[in-house]
């Protein structure tokens, strides 16, 4: 007896259904994850590769160790996903009383909640090491750029690079879409409201649009930012088989003026809660 097999080949998906598959997951990732506060160690280095540069004025190097609370949420009403940095301990050395501040914050809001978390994000920013002042290096950054009102100012293409800069490629068979900033107005300013177009790329689950890993990218005449970031889904506990950041790595050079500051955080002790946010409290700028 002859039996014929017929295999049907699978179907790699579309460009367009890949991008489609993420920002659906990165919508319903948001509503997984707002409300979650996670525990960040993140060290920092600066380092002046200048020859002559006066050690009085600015250091040759600069080594920081942070300990912070990092709170993910949407302010109902609001149109961007916001990230608290809440910074508790520097260089082993406790900076405030160790408490839930940014829970409070969120869980009680009233009228002076806008004011407060602006603090935050100017106290926890002031903590940075080197010559960028920044809040953009928060893990999730990159995911921002699937939301609707963001998606329409980047071009998608399939990537030629399957490495990552600062992190190894996750070891999850998928597809690497590239994503470049074109319209002006864009998502990252730098000084005096300066547009900086961001590009980079996004690992993602061919299946399941689940993105493992991404890399963003500013980079103008002096000056070049790589933000890199890895997920990986915890086994057991509450928020079993949600992917999680867990490594953040970044890089600043400097061209001009040959600085260069780097960064690794890792996060741990996920928590999560029932948010009730004053829909007054306005985006973090960036």
């Amino acid at each position: 007896m002859i039996v014929l097999l017929f295999w049907l080949a699978v179907q790699e998906p579309t460009l367009d259904d890949l991008v489609a598959r993420a920002q659906a997951y990165v919508l319903d990732f948001q509503k997984q994850l707002s409300g979650i506060v996670a525990e960040e160690a993140y060290s920092q280095d600066y380092r002046n590769f200048r020859r002559g540069a006066s050690t009085t004025a600015r250091s040759q190097s600069v080594h920081r160790e942070l300990k912070s609370d990092l709170l993910m949420v949407k302010p109902q009403g609001g149109e961007r996903w916001l990230q608290f940095r809440d910074v508790f301990e520097v260089d082993g050395k406790p900076v405030r009383n160790r408490s839930e501040r940014l829970m409070d914050l969120f869980v009680n809001p009233t009228a002076s909640t806008k004011s407060h978390a602006e603090r935050i994000v100017e106290e926890s920013a002031r903590y940075n090491v080197g010559f960028v002042e920044r809040n953009i290096n928060v893990p999730m950054l990159a995911l921002t750029i699937l939301l609707p009102e963001n998606l329409g100012r980047f071009e998608f293409k399939p990537a030629t690079k399957q490495d990552g800069e600062l992190i190894k490629r996750p070891e999850v068979s998928g597809s690497v879409v590239e994503f470049h900033e074109r319209r002006t107005g864009t998502m990252i300013h730098g000084p005096g409201n300066a547009d900086m177009p961001a590009s980079g790329r996004l690992w993602i689950d061919s299946k399941t649009g689940r993105i493992v890993m991404t890399e963003l990218t500013v980079d103008t005449a002096n000056l070049r930012a790589t933000i890199g970031v890895r997920y990986e889904a915890p086994a057991s506990g509450p928020l079993a088989g949600v992917m999680l950041p867990a490594e953040m790595r970044e890089l600043y050079e400097q061209f001009g003026f040959a600085m260069r500051v780097s960064g690794v955080a890792t996060y741990g002790r996920f928590r999560q809660f029932q948010v009730t946010v004053d829909e007054q409290i306005a985006p973090v700028k960036k």
